[in-house]
């Protein structure tokens, strides 16, 4: 049996399962929230207590522990960005006598875990045709920004993962400027994940409201009613900031592909892409992820796709488990 998880700034999902039919197929599947957690180690060890009590027989092991946890990894270990927590698989093996446990950033895990996402759960934003062979980009946006790009070596797919989220915001038009300099005032530098992750779609709504007042100290109004005030247009001001925040998805999503040449693909992942597709269907996405002069035309034949499984994570992680 594999222990798999996926462990970010908001939430976690635990699952254990195996692959004996080619495919992921859990046996105990969980979510928690982060917020009020003593550490990951105490809700992996709520996690395991309720799999001994539920499994089937007491001959099932767990052989083997995936997890991608976001924040940069350093060897079998990674520190949280937005979370203080540290989660080690050299130490978790050790205290919940595991076997093998593999610990990677969590981009990493969302790349390795695409290939097992259903056709249903892939929706293409821009059409073309992937070159396997060639480099793919994965963005990550939902409590952060996360980036991996996967590269062809001697024909398997690696990851590099980077912390490519807290790059600099580069702005494409003069009213991303306006927003970067809003962003710079008040707080001394504007990041790609100041922009593109939830903290950033508050950001991008209090600019507008403030139009280039960055107004810190106001009640932020939470991403969650931000983006379904955009989508269902009841609040116009909400729609506009998710009308910026994908245009400056678009934007930094084709910077990165112009960066890897991604002609293997680039993916978009996370809670907020999966709620905002209608959106991201717009032109004004593919308008900001092709409008790379002089290499236009060759961002307009990358293909596009939005993962919107919240499992992908998982999955990852435990292809990783299996494999390492």
């Amino acid at each position: 049996m594999i222990l798999a998880g996926d462990v970010g700034a908001t939430k976690i999902l635990l699952e254990v399962g195996d692959t004996r039919t080619g495919r992921w197929e859990p046996m105990l599947a969980k979510r928690y929230a982060t917020e009020g957690a003593a550490s990951f180690s105490a809700i992996l060890e709520a996690f395991l207590d309720e799999w001994r009590g539920t499994r089937p027989n007491a001959g099932l092991r767990i052989t083997a522990a995936g997890f991608g946890v976001a924040g940069p990894a350093s060897g079998n270990r990674v520190k949280m960005t937005n979370r203080a927590w540290v989660v080690d698989g050299d130490a978790l093996a050790s205290r919940f006598h595991l076997p093998k446990v593999c610990v990677v950033n969590d981009l990493v895990a969302i790349a390795h875990g695409i290939p097992w996402v259903g056709a249903r759960e892939c929706v293409t934003l821009q059409p073309g045709r992937a070159i396997e062979t060639e480099p793919r980009v994965v963005l990550g946006v939902g409590t952060g920004l996360g980036i991996s790009y996967l590269v062809n070596v001697e024909g398997r797919l690696h990851e590099l993962a980077g912390e490519g989220g807290h790059a600099g915001f580069a702005p494409a038009t003069l009213e991303q400027a306006e927003l970067w300099r809003s962003l710079f005032a008040a707080f001394g530098r504007a990041s790609a994940e100041m922009v593109l992750s939830g903290p950033g779609l508050a950001n991008v709504y209090h600019f507008l409201q403030g139009r280039g007042a960055h107004p810190v100290t106001m009640p932020s109004p939470l991403p969650e009613r931000i983006t379904q005030a955009g989508l269902d247009g009841s609040d116009a001001l909400c729609a506009a900031a998710l009308d910026l925040f994908v245009e400056c998805l678009g934007t930094v999503a084709g910077d990165h592909a112009l960066a890897a040449m991604a002609r293997g693909g680039v993916y978009l992942t996370g809670g907020i892409v999966a709620k905002i597709v209608p959106k991201l269907h717009s032109p004004r996405f593919r308008e900001a992820f092709c409008a790379k002069a002089p290499h236009s035309a060759l961002l307009m034949r990358i293909p596009v796709r939005a993962v919107t499984s919240e499992r992908v994570g998982v999955l990852g992680a435990a292809r990783l488990a299996q494999e390492r």
